[in-house]
C-alpha cells in the first residue's frame, strides 16, 4: 500500500484517477459538483478557521449567525450568554471555513469570566484569522483596547468590525474606529445584514486559501506524540522515564501540570517530540481559571500531534473521564496508542475485571495498539515505540481505489444491506480521499443504516489493516433522476 502526505487538487486522487472516478459517477447519475466537493473536502486537511472575538454583549453571536445563514448561536440582550467556544461551517463566494463564536473577552476578571476570557483567547491562538467585533455606538473601550494588544502579541490577520450600524448616520461613528490601528473599519448591522458581504470580502482575503498543514513539519522532521489523560494518571511520570531525566515536575498533588511541554526525545532509535500536557478533567467549564485553560492546551497539543498515547490508571476503575479523552483523540483524527499505567500495581484479580472492563467500555477503540507500563519502574516501555509507529503506519495507509472497489463489489454481494421499505441500497462504488486518518466517500443508491456502516468500516479494517487510526466512512446518496429541475 501506498502512503499519501500531500493532497493535490482533487484530495488523494491522482488527476486519472480522479477523471476515471468521475466518469463513474456521471454514469451512475450523481451531480458531479458535488462529488467533486465531497472528494475536496474529504482529501484536505481541517478547514481554514476565523475566531470572532470583543467584549460581551456587542452582537459577536448575531454576527456569527448571519454568516452562516442559520440562527444556531445562542443570542440574548444581555452580556455573557456565550460561554464556550463554539464551532460552525459557514461558506462565502464557493469557499468554505470554519467559524467560531466566543465568550465576551474582558481583562482582569476572575471565576467563570476568566475562564471565558481564556477560552476566547485559547480561540484566537486556534484560528487563522480574526474578526474584532466593536459595538460602533460605545466607540473603542478600555477592553477593546485591551483585546487589541492581544490580538497585536498573537499576530493573527484581524478583520475589525464595526457593529450596530443600522444606517449611513451609523458611518461616522464607524470611522472613529480607525483609532484602534487595527486598518479600516467595517461598517456592519448584524442584526439585518447590511454591509457583511464587504466584511466576508475582507475575511477571504484574510484566510489562507488552503488549510495550513497541522502534521509533519518538515520531510523528516521528528514525529508529534501527545501524552494525555486524566490528572494524575501519570503522563509527567511517563515522559521523565522515556528521557531518562527528570524534565517534568512529578508531584502526588493531581493536576501539577499546567502547560505542555515540547520535548525532543531520543528512543528506539529515533527522535520523537513528545508533549506533556495538563489532564484533562471533568466538567470543564465549571473549573477554575488555570485548570479551565490547562484543558485548552490539551486541546491544543492534541490538535498539533500526529499520534496520541492515551493513558489510563490501569490500578483504578475506567472513568467517564477516561472514555471522554479517548473520544478527544479520536474525534481530532489522531492515531492512537492505549497505554496502561502502573501495570506493577496490580494483582490477579483487578487484571481480571479490568479486562471485562476493557471489552465493555473500550469497544470503540479495540483497533488501537495496546501497552502495559509502568511509568515508574520502566517496566515494558520498549513496546511503546513499536505501537506508536504501528499507529502512525496505519493512520498513513491509503487504498488504491481499483483494489478498494473490488473489495466493495465481493463485500455487497456476499453481504448487502437489508431491505427497509421494499427497497434495498446498494454500494455502488467508492475511493479513498485522505490519509491521516484514512477517509472513505462511499457513493450508494439509497441510505445506509449506522449499523451498516459500521459493518463496511470494520471489514476495511480486517481486510487492510488500519491499526492504531480512526476509520471516517461518509455516505453520498444518490438523487433520483428526474427528481432534480
Amino acid at each position: 500500500m501506498d502512503t499519501a502526505h500531500e493532497y493535490g487538487e482533487h484530495g488523494a486522487l491522482g488527476d486519472a484517477e480522479y477523471a476515471e472516478f468521475m466518469e463513474l459517477a456521471a454514469e451512475e447519475g450523481f451531480d458531479l459538483d458535488e462529488v467533486a466537493d465531497d472528494l475536496a473536502s474529504a482529501g484536505h486537511g481541517p478547514l481554514p478557521v476565523l475566531a470572532v472575538v470583543g467584549r460581551p454583549n456587542v452582537g459577536k453571536s448575531t454576527l456569527v449567525n448571519r454568516i452562516i445563514g442559520r440562527r444556531e448561536a445562542v443570542v440574548e440582550d444581555r452580556p455573557g450568554v456565550t460561554r464556550d467556544r463554539v464551532t460552525y461551517e459557514a461558506n462565502w463566494n464557493g469557499r468554505r471555513f470554519k467559524i467560531v463564536d466566543t465568550g465576551g473577552w474582558e481583562q482582569d476578571v476572575l471565576g467563570i469570566d476568566a475562564s471565558v476570557a481564556a477560552q476566547a483567547e485559547f480561540a484566537i491562538e486556534a484560528a487563522d484569522a480574526v474578526v474584532f467585533v466593536v459595538d460602533s455606538t460605545v466607540g473603542a473601550t478600555d477592553t477593546d483596547e485591551a483585546v487589541v494588544k492581544l490580538l497585536r502579541r498573537a499576530g493573527k490577520p484581524v478583520v475589525l468590525c464595526a457593529n450596530k450600524v443600522d444606517g449611513p448616520s451609523g458611518e461616522a461613528d464607524a470611522a472613529m474606529l480607525w483609532s484602534l490601528g487595527l486598518g479600516e473599519p467595517f461598517p456592519v448591522s448584524s442584526l439585518h445584514g447590511r454591509g457583511t458581504g464587504d466584511l466576508l470580502d475582507a475575511v477571504l482575503e484574510a484566510l489562507p486559501e488552503a488549510p495550513a498543514q497541522t502534521f509533519g513539519e518538515g520531510v523528516g522532521g521528528p514525529r508529534r506524540v501527545a501524552l494525555i489523560g486524566r490528572p494524575n494518571v501519570g503522563k509527567s511520570s511517563l515522559l521523565n522515564k522515556v528521557a531518562g531525566e527528570e524534565r517534568v515536575v512529578v508531584n502526588e498533588l493531581a493536576g501539577t501540570t499546567r502547560d505542555p511541554v515540547d520535548e525532543l526525545i531520543q528512543l528506539g532509535g529515533k527522535t520523537w517530540k513528545f508533549v506533556d500536557t495538563a489532564g484533562i478533567r471533568r466538567r470543564v467549564h465549571l473549573t477554575e481559571g488555570a485548570d479551565y485553560y490547562a484543558s485548552l492546551r490539551t486541546a491544543a497539543a492534541l490538535e498539533k500531534a500526529e499520534v496520541a498515547v492515551i493513558l489510563i490508571d490501569a490500578s483504578e476503575t475506567l472513568s467517564v473521564q477516561d472514555t471522554r479523552i479517548i473520544s478527544m483523540a479520536v474525534d481530532a483524527g489522531r492515531a492512537c496508542v492505549i497505554a496502561y499505567n502502573k501495570w506493577d500495581l496490580l494483582d490477579e484479580e483487578r487484571r481480571y475485571y479490568l479486562e471485562r472492563e476493557i471489552e465493555q467500555d473500550l469497544v470503540q477503540v479495540q483497533w488501537a495498539p495496546r501497552v502495559n507500563v509502568s511509568a515508574t519502574s520502566g517496566r515494558h516501555m520498549e513496546k511503546l515505540v513499536p505501537a506508536i509507529e504501528t499507529a502512525l503506519a496505519g493512520w498513513e495507509t491509503r487504498v488504491p481505489t481499483g483494489r478498494l472497489n473490488a473489495f466493495l463489489g465481493e463485500l455487497v454481494a456476499a453481504h448487502p444491506h437489508p431491505i427497509r421499505g421494499g427497497k434495498q441500497p446498494r454500494i455502488l462504488f467508492g475511493t479513498q480521499a485522505g490519509t491521516r486518518p484514512p477517509r472513505f466517500v462511499l457513493f450508494a443508491s439509497g441510505f445506509l443504516e449506522a449499523g451498516y456502516r459500521r459493518f463496511i468500516e470494520r471489514r476495511l479494517r480486517e481486510e487492510f489493516g488500519f491499526e492504531g487510526t480512526p476509520v471516517q466512512v461518509s455516505v453520498r446518496v444518490r438523487e433520483k433522476r428526474g427528481r432534480k429541475k
